[in-house]
């Protein structure tokens, strides 16, 4: 148990007093706020005291699905706010160098929470379950103690569920129990890749990665998750040197991000003997039809002729191209002008979100600006601009033509 001065302490702790059951109406703004609070307030008293702040953590993390319970999570923001609120607490309480008594009752009350969890929210606390026990000797004694219904559930017919089959496997992970995890798995009747990614790990610590990567193949199927099992089998070939059969297997589904530039960094990081543009060539063939999508990356990599050609064959948002041609009306003056032609030309097509007036007067005089620079004439650049003009009702019609007028006055 902590000392009673700790104790004192961490009940003066802020977030302590704010996460109590149903603390929180349905609306997630402020849950997620007072979550990134309460984790920085832990991570400050651990820098003063490792073993108050990770109390501190286990003490969030048993009161947050109890406090969240009423919170309307649809949009997925606050699982996700949990998620990195685990990721940031586990090695808190890892750290803390405490007696293997008392890291036990850690566990003891985490194991609880995780029961209680109806919602749940703290679900992925399991994964990090070896990592929590820290020595291999406690880790096995959670495995020992978790093994005979883990068993019993995996080999039981119909549909069973126990919380604890996760954090036995990761506690037989960091136990390096390795074949036995292979041997629990291949019970699961389920095939359910979030037991099996622990057996395909098992087999590359075993020595035989192409068992590993065979198994990841066959967990393919109906709402398996795709990425992560690509991500595991771009790991076992990337792990063996087979780094060519890895990009052309798994890069793209392994490495897809929430933007499609976010997708071309992760695979241009990865794979630094790929040139950027067999990379970009690969991302746009594999979404026909969604070329202009990746103008952004392209831009990124400094493929200037690459990145037009696509504004030109798809609907590319305006607002990115108008940014572009700022940045570059005097660095590239010539791809500056594209980008904000092509700007003008998707706003005219009706493509754009919330584009309004000001976003049509915003390009122009990113035009001219990167026209200017280029040394071609304000008439020239009119003239291109009444080449896109359909209709005078249009958007740039309406908002073009009178201030074109006036110039050429």
């Amino acid at each position: 148990m902590l000392p009673e001065r700790d104790c004192h302490a961490l009940t003066k702790m802020d977030f302590a007093s704010r996460f109590r059951r149903n603390a929180f109406g349905w609306r997630s703004s402020l849950p997620i706020q007072r979550l990134k609070e309460a984790v920085s307030e832990i991570r400050s008293a651990a820098r003063a005291d490792r073993v108050l702040g990770a109390e501190g953590a286990v003490l969030l993390l048993e009161r947050l699905s109890p406090a969240l319970e009423q919170v309307d999570s649809s949009s997925g923001a606050l699982g996700s706010a949990v998620n990195r609120a685990i990721e940031a607490l586990v090695p808190v309480i890892a750290a803390a160098d405490v007696a293997p008594a008392a890291r036990d009752r850690w566990l003891e009350r985490l194991f609880e929470a995780l029961q209680d969890d109806r919602m749940p929210y703290i679900e992925s606390l399991g994964e990090h379950w070896g990592s929590l026990c820290v020595t291999p000797g406690l880790a096995s004694q959670w495995a020992d103690r978790l093994l005979p219904l883990v068993t019993h559930v995996l080999q039981a017919e119909g549909f069973n569920y126990f919380v604890g089959v996760v954090p036995c496997l990761s506690a037989l992970y960091a136990a390096g129990r390795f074949q036995e995890i292979v041997e629990l798995v291949h019970c699961d009747r389920l095939s359910y890749w979030w037991y099996r990614r622990w057996a395909v790990d098992a087999l590359v610590c075993l020595g035989r990665p192409g068992d590993a990567l065979r198994l990841a193949e066959a967990s393919r199927g109906l709402n398996a998750p795709e990425s992560a099992i690509a991500r595991a089998c771009e790991t076992i070939l990337l792990g063996t040197g087979m780094t060519e059969e890895a990009y052309e297997r798994y890069a793209i589904a392994a490495n897809r991000a929430g933007t499609y530039l976010a997708t071309f960094r992760a695979i241009a990081k990865k794979y630094p003997g790929k040139a950027p543009e067999t990379i970009l060539s690969d991302l746009v063939r594999s979404e026909p039809g969604s070329e202009g999508k990746w103008f952004a990356a392209a831009k990124d990599a400094g493929l200037f002729d690459q990145a037009i050609a696509l504004s030109r064959r798809s609907p590319t948002d305006p607002k990115t191209l108008i940014r572009a041609a700022r940045d570059f009306e005097t660095k590239q003056s010539r791809f500056a002008m594209d980008c904000a032609l092509c700007a003008l030309q998707w706003m005219e097509a009706g493509y754009g979100y919330d584009v309004s007036m000001i976003d049509v007067h915003d390009a122009y005089e990113a035009l001219v600006a990167a026209a200017s620079a280029n040394q071609i004439s304000r008439a020239a650049v009119d003239d291109s601009v009444r080449r896109l003009i359909r209709n005078a009702d249009s958007l740039i019609g309406r908002a073009l033509h009178t201030r074109m007028d006036a110039d050429r006055r």
